[in-house]
């Protein structure tokens, strides 16, 4: 199998896990499914639980909220593909309530460079989910403009690192490289 890294972008609701998924189920049924979302609130736990349900059941899941490069590489398994959902949820992880700037970039630096040299070492394809928030308002918070930044920050890593970006568009995929 080509190796391959195919990156998804989007708003929130616009179609980005089902398509991740979709392409996923295409390359492969040997999938690690690297879910970074965190249970905290029941909101949360029944939105895990409607995603658990539409995964395929020969697919593992691995549950990491950070630190996911050594994990990808550590449960890699047989797996073909590894479909990441997402960094969205992972540099909110990393950030938690982190106001100082410089350390925020740090983390997330070294988080994002981690994954791309698992990426690298690894013989398998990536799909990498993410929110695009650099289209929307300036955020109000110090904490929320770090955030965004940071995410735009990894985020540009990633695309650059792809093969493939696409951005979600109300459910319709926009091959933006590749």
């Amino acid at each position: 199998m080509a190796k391959q890294c195919i990156f998804i972008l989007g708003g929130a609701r616009s179609g980005k896990s089902r398509y991740a998924q979709e392409l996923a189920g295409k390359l492969s049924n040997k999938v690690l499914f690297v879910a970074t979302g965190e249970a905290r609130d029941k909101e949360m736990q029944a939105r895990i639980s409607h995603h658990k349900k539409n995964r395929p059941e020969s697919w593992r899941t691995l549950e990491a909220p950070t630190n996911i490069g050594r994990q990808i590489e550590q449960q890699i398994g047989d797996a073909e593909v590894v479909l990441i959902d997402c960094l969205t949820l992972l540099v909110s992880n990393l950030l938690g309530d982190e106001s100082d700037y410089s350390k925020a970039e740090k983390q997330v630096m070294a988080e994002i460079n981690e994954l791309i040299a698992c990426m690298d070492k690894l013989d398998s394809s990536f799909i990498i989910v993410s929110n695009e928030v650099s289209m929307g308002l300036v955020p109000e918070t110090r904490l929320g403009r770090i955030y965004r930044d940071m995410l735009g920050k990894a985020n540009q890593l990633i695309a650059r690192h792809a093969s493939e970006v696409y951005l979600m568009v109300a459910g319709i995929p926009v091959k933006v490289k590749g």
